[in-house]
C-alpha cells in the first residue's frame, strides 16, 4: 500500500447572503462554528475532528485525489496543481477552504 499525503485544509474566507436568508431560510439560532484561518490535518483521507460533516461532504473526493498523489483538477485550474479552493455546500453562508497535499 502506498503511504498516503496527508492534506492541509485552511478554512479562507466565509461569504453570506442575508437577501438569501430573508427569503428563504427559517430563522437559525446557530448555523456554523468555523471561524477564517482554522485549519486541520486529513490523514488517511479521513475527516479531521471538529470539521464540519456539511463541508466535508463538499470537499471528500478532492481531499482523497490529494491524498493519493492526484492533482492538477481541471487542467490547470490552481497556482499548485496539488490544492484545490473547495466551498461548502451552504448556500447562505458558504466557507472557501483551501486544501493542500503535504509532506509532514
Amino acid at each position: 500500500m502506498n503511504k498516503m499525503n496527508k492534506v492541509r485544509i485552511t478554512a479562507i474566507r466565509q461569504t453570506t447572503y442575508p437577501d438569501l436568508m430573508a427569503k428563504f431560510e427559517n430563522p437559525i439560532q446557530h448555523a456554523c462554528d468555523i471561524r477564517q484561518g482554522q485549519q486541520w490535518i486529513s490523514e488517511n483521507a479521513q475527516r479531521p475532528d471538529g470539521l464540519c460533516p456539511s463541508a466535508w461532504d463538499s470537499m471528500k473526493s478532492f481531499v482523497e485525489s490529494l491524498a493519493n498523489g492526484q492533482g492538477n483538477f481541471f487542467d490547470g485550474w490552481m497556482k499548485n496543481p496539488m490544492s484545490a479552493m473547495i466551498s461548502c455546500n451552504d448556500g447562505f453562508r458558504p466557507f472557501s477552504f483551501y486544501l493542500e497535499a503535504i509532506n509532514e
